[in-house]
């Protein structure tokens, strides 16, 4: 399977998938825009940034930040000094935050690619405010997560410390914004309306991806989607609002029969119980595709979509493979050669991940390097 070193840029009517992939992975960067910009249409006036850490949740930092630059956003939020650097290298005017502050050892980076850490204790302000006085930073008040922050009670001293750099942002962080009637989202708003008032001249920022679509409005003077800029579903248990930003699809190696009372896969753990028609695709465990996604007799199964028709995966996850069990489907529509689509507009990650019993944000985060991978849209 080959790896791309740089990404490949497609028009809208390109194969996604040349001859001789196996498999190819489409990120749509104008439906990562267009999400952009209903997410910032909905949380105005409050300005609406972007978390890209993580290699923009696996679809690639670079194509990913330009096209949000492209669609308007300014300020950007990654996890590590190294991930800024990264981030850096794509626009000297950006505003870029690290979410997992000033560690020791990393101010000269922090600094030298005029990065934002967000410091996250009582010891670490201290630190910032000796190593680099004026200089920008955000702070952290932990109001329920229990990671990273200080305190509430701590929000006075961490005030009166700060006085010694430019505070430019004072953030926290929901615990279960998408699940909007949990009473624990206003004990949090509560808790840092309580706590931002030490700071009545520095912008906040409590809304993740969820949060922006929360009835209590956290909008504040800035707003941090991830998840639901690439595709997500930021309001589970209702219909998705963003457009899908990721498409998997891989070709079918073989198509074989195999007669009842035949196994599939390692383990023997699902049997056919008649004649069934089954296609071998090319990706597996090794590709982001959880080996959790395996056919279990009291689980429903994972579906890919071939040639419209949905059919269901039998067998275990392996490393390098998957087996699709084709025969409620015409016989006609599944020839080796033919793309398969694991992901997509019909498939939603958010589906997968159920079925897979994870998260989106893991499925997104772990698709593999061996795809071919296309940006449309641009």
């Amino acid at each position: 399977m080959p790896v791309l070193e740089k990404p490949t840029f497609l028009s809208r009517g390109a194969a996604s998938c040349d001859a001789g992939e196996v498999a190819a992975l489409t990120i749509d960067l104008g439906a990562l825009a267009r999400n952009f910009k209903l997410l910032a249409e909905r949380a105005a006036p409050a300005e609406c940034a972007a978390v890209v850490k993580a290699d923009a949740y696996g679809l690639g930092l670079e194509p990913v930040m330009r096209a949000l630059l492209a669609a308007g956003c300014r300020t950007f939020f990654v996890a590590t000094a190294a991930e800024g650097a990264g981030a850096r290298a794509l626009s000297r005017d950006a505003v870029i935050y690290v979410f997992n502050g000033a560690p020791p050892g990393s101010g000269p980076l922090l600094l030298s690619q005029e990065l934002r850490p967000v410091l996250n204790s009582i010891d670490e302000i201290a630190e910032w405010a000796a190593l680099a006085p004026a200089k920008p930073a955000a702070l952290h008040i932990d109001t329920g997560m229990s990671r990273l922050g200080v305190a509430p009670q701590e929000a006075g001293a961490a005030a009166q410390l700060a006085q010694a750099f430019s505070l430019e942002l004072v953030m926290s962080h929901f615990v279960s914004s998408q699940q909007p009637e949990n009473r624990r989202n206003d004990r949090q708003i509560a808790q840092f309306v309580l706590a931002r008032a030490h700071f009545p001249d520095v912008a906040a920022s409590l809304a993740n991806s969820s949060g922006i679509f929360l009835p209590q409005r956290p909008h504040l003077e800035l707003v941090r989607p991830g998840y639901a800029l690439y595709g997500g579903n930021p309001t589970p248990g209702t219909a998705n609002p963003m457009r899908p930003v990721v498409k998997l699809e891989a070709r079918i190696l073989a198509v074989r029969e195999i007669k009842e009372g035949d196994s599939v896969g390692y383990d023997a753990t699902w049997t056919a119980s008649r004649p069934t028609r089954l296609a071998t695709l090319g990706v597996g465990y090794a590709d982001g595709l959880p080996w959790s996604a395996s056919r279990t007799p009291d689980a429903p199964p994972l579906e890919a979509l071939v040639s419209g028709f949905r059919c269901p995966i039998v067998g275990r996850v392996s490393m390098d493979a998957i087996v699709l069990d084709l025969t409620d489907a015409p016989s006609f529509i599944a020839r080796r050669g033919d793309l398969v689509e694991i992901l997509g507009e019909t498939n939603a990650v958010d589906a997968l991940a159920e079925r897979a019993g994870t998260i989106g944000y893991e499925i997104l985060t772990r698709l593999g390097r061996r795809y071919a991978r296309r940006y449309v849209g641009a």
